[in-house]
């Protein structure tokens, strides 16, 4: 392993190990028992792929991977975005473990069982995605010789990542057995219909082809629906 690849696995590495600390804080001390099955059913199915697609990206494609880690956005609508994504996980991982706590509304074992399929093949269509697209980064920006992707998933719906994230996080809430979560997690579609309105109209702008790539794929994120 070489120099940029070694620390670029340091710095995967530590956003790694920190999330899945803050996650379990968010989702366990709110619950206070380490007993509440489902949020380990949620850290399993969350943390074990993004490890094994992480070293894939680190061998195969780490440009990518350190797109995918750069989180900061520059413009103040998309701040705002990823400020109110924010406060959903921590609000909904937090209610969450208090449903559990306290049984206000707890949710059968089967509802959890479909939403761990739903969540396994939205985080599949989502490796996909990252198979499909190198220029994905988790920031709005147009790259340098960067060009319009149009086969695959792209050939059906415009942004396939975002029809994933919103299958994976709608699917997070269920998993943990909790409605009331569920209805916090809400907020995502909505928030990222914002961001879609904002990001459109910078490709529109500064990405050569992508004017005729809508007039192509006419759906955003549902085909024939939306």
């Amino acid at each position: 392993m070489n120099v940029m690849k070694s620390s670029l696995f340091a710095k995967a590495l530590i956003k790694f190990i920190s999330g899945l600390i803050i996650t379990i804080i968010l989702i366990f001390i709110p619950a206070g028992s380490v007993r509440f099955l489902n949020g380990w059913i949620f850290i399993a199915l969350l943390f074990v792929p993004m490890f094994i697609v992480g070293i894939i990206l680190l061998i195969k494609n780490p440009t990518l991977l350190e797109k995918r880690l750069n989180a900061k956005e520059e413009q103040s609508g998309q701040k705002a975005v990823v400020a109110l994504s924010g406060i959903m996980f921590i609000a909904g991982f937090v209610i969450a473990g208090l449903n559990y706590r306290f049984s206000w509304l707890v949710l059968p074992s089967w509802v959890t069982a479909a939403a761990s399929v739903i969540f396994m093949l939205s985080y599949i269509m989502y490796s996909e995605v990252l198979r499909e697209n190198e220029y994905l980064s988790r920031t709005i920006e147009v790259q340098e010789n960067q060009k319009v992707v149009d086969t695959g998933l792209y050939s059906v719906i415009r942004h396939p990542m975002y029809s994933a994230t919103i299958l994976l996080f709608l699917s997070i809430p269920l998993i943990l057995g909790s409605l009331y979560s569920f209805v916090v997690f809400l907020i995502y579609p909505f928030a990222i219909i914002a961001r879609l309105k904002n990001e459109e109209q910078l490709l529109e702008k500064d990405l050569a082809g992508y004017t005729e790539y809508k007039k192509k794929v006419k759906y955003r994120l549902i085909p024939f629906i939306f």
